[in-house]
């Protein structure tokens, strides 16, 4: 995968992200594990079951979440080696980089030019 469609793919996960019913469904999803789309919408009562099959056509569209069909019914799931994994990984080098700031930060540290830490003297 180049860069571009890394950052494509991460865009379209925090899009997904975004939207508080898509939420939702994700924190179904993790608390249930493989649910039917009936049941993915009995435990959202804030919008109805057309809303629902949208927001997880959206998921599935970004990677987030897969579909399983059996017979007329479909199962989704969330897949933790999809597109959203890039984006937490993402998100915790963003978290890991700001923290070690703060920690320079806290101790008069600074950064040398290959980024290793470097004590300040007194």
């Amino acid at each position: 995968m180049s860069v571009t469609d890394d950052q494509q793919s991460r865009e379209l996960v925090f899009a997904a992200l975004a939207d508080q019913v898509r939420r939702q469904i994700l924190d179904t999803l993790a608390s249930h594990g493989e649910c039917s789309a009936g049941f993915i919408s009995d435990q959202i009562s804030s919008v109805g079951r057309t809303t629902v099959s949208t927001h997880l056509k959206a998921l599935k569209l970004s990677g987030v979440v897969v579909e399983r069909r059996s017979g007329r019914h479909r199962y989704f799931s969330i897949d933790p080696a999809g597109p959203a994994n890039d984006a937490l990984q993402f998100l915790q080098g963003v978290l890991e980089r700001a923290l070690s700031l703060d920690e320079d930060a806290r101790t008069g540290d600074v950064r040398d030019d290959s980024g290793s830490r470097v004590r300040r003297r007194a």
